[in-house]
């Protein structure tokens, strides 16, 4: 569904997501929240991958380019400083977009400072996709949520109209 818009899913394997992945679904389920791949109950846990949900989130094309560490791969002709000024604009149509569905986000979610080193950059970015994925299961609670996969791995995406 969404490998045309660069936004495609790895098939589950053994290897991938992996060990981390498989423990904590087990762990979730010993608790009362079952990994939800075709029928979402309250208390249950669903797999988000951003990028379809950014994609829906600002009814895009293609996958959005918020990757710090891929700065270069999306604008490889454009200086360091311009790029990282690129990024920082998509950052903040992303948090304006959450923040009209999810009041607040914005205040919460200040851009880090144009000289941030990596390793913030990279943090930032983590917190946008936590957002995300709240974002997407607040969706999944409203019924605004569609799964993708099968009754072994799936993905939760929100259906959403644009605002």
């Amino acid at each position: 569904m969404y490998g045309a818009r660069h936004a495609s899913t790895h098939t589950p394997s053994s290897a991938r997501p992996g060990k981390i992945s498989d423990e904590l679904w087990e762990g979730f389920g010993r608790v009362g929240f079952p990994l939800a791949t075709t029928a979402l109950s309250h208390r249950s846990l669903i797999e988000v991958y951003p990028h379809p949900a950014l994609i829906e989130l600002a009814t895009a094309e293609r996958r959005l380019p918020y990757k710090a560490s891929k700065i270069r791969k999306y604008w490889p002709d454009d200086k360091p400083d311009i790029r990282r000024q690129k990024l920082f604009e998509v950052w903040t149509g992303i948090v304006t977009l959450l923040d009209a569905r999810i009041r607040g986000v914005a205040a919460l979610l200040p851009s880090p400072s144009f000289a941030a080193a990596g390793y913030e950059m990279k943090a930032y970015e983590d917190r946008l996709d936590a957002v995300v994925c709240a974002w997407v299961g607040a969706c999944a609670l409203d019924n605004r949520a569609r799964t993708y996969g099968d009754e072994r791995s799936a993905i939760s995406v929100p259906t959403v109209a644009p605002l």
